[in-house]
């Protein structure tokens, strides 16, 4: 049963409407404080309409030291970007470090080293996107992007 004034017309513009959104994606830490200033974020500087986002407590450290980590975290975490690439067409993908991170307690510099290494990992998953590497400050509004 279809909406008051809906028709199979109407519906299939909304859904033609709705393929031509962008996407990018973010492995971001779970911590609330931090979404929405990542989400702004990859929408100002990637022009996109959504980002995905893939959450872990202190995705940076998961992914830094794969000796460390269950290896079937990091396979999740890569399945979840494997879907937003291919299914949402994410180009950017962005991972995130944080400060006052209860998952990964280090300092600002240690989750920049983190991050760092994170690329690299991410890279070897060899999906089509630019990675790049966000720092979000303890205002909850400041992110930078790490070089």
């Amino acid at each position: 049963m279809g909406l008051v004034g809906s028709s199979p017309t109407s519906s299939a513009n909304l859904l033609n409407m709705e393929n031509k959104k962008t996407f990018a994606c973010a492995i971001n830490c779970m911590d609330g404080r931090v979404q929405d200033a990542v989400k702004l974020y990859m929408q100002k500087n990637y022009s996109v309409d959504y980002v995905d986002m893939i959450t872990e407590p202190g995705p940076n450290k998961i992914l830094c030291d794969e000796q460390e980590c269950d290896m079937a975290v990091i396979e999740d975490i890569k399945k979840r970007v494997g879907i937003s690439v291919h299914h949402h067409g994410s180009k950017n993908l962005a991972v995130v470090g944080h400060f006052g991170c209860a998952g990964n307690p280090a300092g600002k510099e240690e989750q920049i080293e983190q991050l760092k290494k994170c690329k690299k990992v991410i890279d070897s998953f060899r999906f089509p996107v630019e990675v790049v590497m966000l720092w979000v400050e303890g205002d909850w509004q400041t992110v930078e992007l790490i070089k």
